[in-house]
């Protein structure tokens, strides 16, 4: 039977304890018990909530945090450039897709139209910024994000790009995290802080981006932790993340990390990178190079 860690009183049918939410080791009856024992209790709970934390953040990502395309329903390439943003609905589709689409449209002389939500293609700019806000009063993180990055790159104001990003992140938005962790890093549009820069480039890791993963790696390697610089490296490089393998390579040679894991490592990249292609891909990237058609 469960008890108060403060008091002792067990939890009966009149009595509800509720978890420590930082360690999950004890439970309490009240705020006034939990605060009482907290000197106590403090030392353990932080040792265990560090302890949880380097579980989720060492623990491999599924895929990275473009995840996959919508409609092929294969891993989106970690290369930008090999998909397309769609305004009208904010999903992010491969270049095979968008180029199948686009084939299919010039064959049988049809309006041009998103590939996913079959929204006709706005003809002006105006039209596929009006077509974004919409998303953005419903809050979708990803339109969001894109508002953000519109206020940073095109506007050059930081100060309305903040609270997009700052939102799109508290809503669970990958690379809105990533961002912030640059921002924080390099004292770009904020004050640099090193606690929010760490905080925002894990959250992001633990989503799956590869290059925040890799930055953690870089960090935890200039203050002298290898096991777990290692780490980090081996899940950007299970990601894909061909740069992450530079300095894997350069920790085998110097025989901080085992033949074995090296080889894992190398295996995973490869299977990663494959997983994200395909015919259509191919042919989309072709023609791409021949005729520029994106």
């Amino acid at each position: 039977m469960m008890c108060c860690a403060a008091c002792g009183i067990a939890e009966v049918d009149d009595v509800k304890l509720k978890d420590c939410t930082a360690c999950y080791l004890v439970r309490y009856c009240g705020v006034k018990c939990q605060r009482d024992h907290r000197p106590q209790h403090k030392k353990e709970c932080k040792k265990r909530a560090a302890e949880l934390r380097d579980e989720l953040l060492f623990k491999q990502p599924e895929s990275s945090h473009f995840g996959d395309c919508p409609i092929c329903c294969l891993p989106l390439p970690l290369d930008p450039t090999k998909s397309f943003l769609m305004a009208c609905c904010c999903k992010l589709i491969c270049d095979g897709c968008e180029y199948a689409n686009q084939m299919r449209e010039m064959e049988d002389k049809l309006e041009k139209k998103c590939p996913f939500c079959r929204h006709p293609v706005p003809k002006l700019e105006e039209e596929s910024k009006r077509n974004l806000m919409k998303r953005v009063e419903v809050n979708d993180p990803v339109a969001l994000h894109q508002m953000g990055f519109f206020y940073r790159n095109q506007e050059g104001d930081y100060e309305n790009a903040f609270p997009y990003f700052t939102k799109a992140a508290g809503m669970g938005d990958i690379q809105s995290h990533y961002e912030l962790s640059c921002w924080y890093r390099e004292g770009t549009g904020v004050k640099k802080n090193k606690e929010k820069e760490l905080h925002h480039s894990e959250e992001a890791a633990i989503g799956g981006h590869p290059h925040a993963r890799h930055n953690l790696g870089c960090e935890e390697l200039t203050n002298g932790r290898i096991d777990r610089a290692v780490k980090h490296y081996i899940i950007a490089a299970n990601l894909g993340y061909e740069k992450s393998l530079v300095p894997l390579k350069k920790a085998y040679r110097e025989e901080l990390v085992s033949k074995e894991d090296l080889a894992a490592a190398l295996r995973a990249h490869q299977a990663a990178v494959d997983a994200t292609k395909s015919p259509k891909r191919d042919e989309a990237e072709a023609k791409s190079s021949s005729e520029g058609w994106m």
